[in-house]
């Protein structure tokens, strides 16, 4: 692994942290410290806009006095300001209230294998070879059409860091992990239609980023054909989430299985394990350990381990999404997700894109989705939309300014299939989605 020795110093002073909390008096504690630097690049009508350079810090420390938690940061790492961090936390530990959940992981919980998961891969970007790069990739957007009147730009970004984390149970761990991104976003008019539209690649592993004119064309082309939109009257229809917004309806789920809407009771799937909750098909699950993927992780945010798991399985929903509070508050054990899932995975069907259109027949197929309309407690799921009308499998015109309505309980249930056109830029792995049956409000 690169940076051993940094990684080392800043191990040591993770302990050294948790050496002053003893000191003080708490009975446990934990810290975490991020060294992070970057590079972001954004162009706009061929002229750089911005140019940032970036290095952060950050300490966060929680202390417990047997179980009355106090928690305190700071963004400077000096002897003094560390000290001083800590004693904050001890004081608002002092005179917290006692809460029987609180504490630190159970001992077994944590991780003590830490596989090579080649999470860094750092990018050696020069300013203004970024700035080449972002100025080509609105140039390809620009370029592809005269109807591409306008730009909101190209960004290109680089991202490296370090994350140590330590508790007083003898966890103390530091890891390196990279992330880079290019995207291009411009406007298009056609009479009196304006439309905006965007694309982007993001990877851990700059060689893996998609190339620069493709990025643009792909920002153009969606731009274009999202010109003359129009609404649609109000129908009941099927609906076709295409994969770059699907993901959203799997966030849901994850929402709703987590621990704190549990033990809160203010879930729709309260009390669903055990139960169906989609078509047998259906198989969701983590896969903490892909090499290089963007959710890659040996352990979570409390140091608990990872692990490859069913959520969901024949349809059956398998497991929660819990922390080490919330899973004590349940009576359960910590799946590893504070801070969480770790490559939510959805397995495909057999039909790529063009298969899932003539799935769908004809019905609605969304490309964008607007605003939070999900109601956690009861599932009820209203989300302003736009994308494009499809009749017996072929789009026919773009859809605007609709809202598509549903229950999450009923959607997950009326699934019909997932495509293999997988999108692998998140932390949720999932094709194309096709719903039976969903309400448009419209015209």
């Amino acid at each position: 692994m690169q940076n051993r020795e940094e990684i080392s110093r800043l191990e040591n002073l993770v302990q050294s942290i948790l050496d002053e909390a003893k000191l003080q008096g708490a009975t446990a504690a934990e810290a975490g410290l991020s060294v992070d630097s970057g590079l972001s690049v954004t162009a706009r009508l061929g002229d750089v806009e911005t140019i940032e350079h970036h290095r952060d810090q950050g300490l966060g420390v929680t202390v417990y006095f047997g179980q009355r938690k106090g928690s305190a940061s700071t963004t400077d790492l000096s002897n003094a300001s560390i000290k001083e961090t800590v004693t904050a936390a001890c004081s608002f530990a002092r005179y917290g209230s006692e809460d029987p959940y609180a504490g630190l992981p159970e001992q077994d919980w944590l991780a003590t294998e830490f596989p090579d998961l080649d999470l860094f891969h750092p990018w050696s970007l020069a300013a203004d070879r970024a700035i080449e790069l972002a100025i080509a990739c609105e140039d390809a957007a620009r370029s592809y059409s005269t109807e591409i009147t306008n730009s909101e730009g190209a960004t290109v970004t680089s991202h490296q860091g370090i994350r140590v984390l330590g508790n007083s149970l003898g966890f103390l761990k530091g890891a390196e992990s990279s992330r880079h991104s290019i995207s291009c976003a411009v406007l298009g008019q056609r009479g009196d239609s304006m439309q905006r539209d965007y694309w982007y690649s993001v990877a851990r592993n700059p060689d893996l980023l998609e190339a620069v004119d493709s990025i643009g064309r792909k920002a153009a082309e969606r731009t274009i054909r999202r010109l003359q939109g129009r609404s649609l009257s109000t129908r009941q229809c099927p609906v076709l989430y295409s994969a770059e917004v699907a993901s959203s309806l799997f966030g849901s789920l994850i929402g709703a299985i987590s621990g704190g809407n549990l033990y809160r009771k203010s879930s729709f799937l309260l009390n669903a394990l055990d139960t169906r909750i989609f078509p047998e098909f259906v198989h969701i699950h983590e896969q903490p350990y892909m090499v290089g993927a963007l959710g890659s992780a040996a352990f979570d945010a409390e140091g608990v381990k990872t692990r490859a798991r069913d959520i969901v399985a024949e349809g059956i929903l398998k497991d929660y999404v819990l922390s080490t509070y919330s899973a004590k508050k349940l009576g359960l054990a910590s799946t590893g997700n504070a801070g969480g899932v770790h490559n939510l995975v959805v397995d495909s069907g057999t039909d790529d894109f063009t298969g899932m259109l003539k799935k769908l027949g004809t019905g609605l197929l969304v490309t964008e989705l607007m605003g939070q309309g999900v109601k956690m407690v009861t599932g009820d799921y209203s989300r302003g939309a736009a994308g494009f009308w499809v009749e017996n499998g072929e789009i026919q015109y773009p859809v605007e300014e609709i809202t598509i309505a549903g229950n999450l309980k009923d959607m997950f249930k009326n699934l019909v299939a997932v495509g293999n056109d997988v999108d692998y830029r998140g932390n949720v792995r999932t094709g194309s989605v096709l719903i039976e049956r969903m309400s448009i409000a419209g015209e």
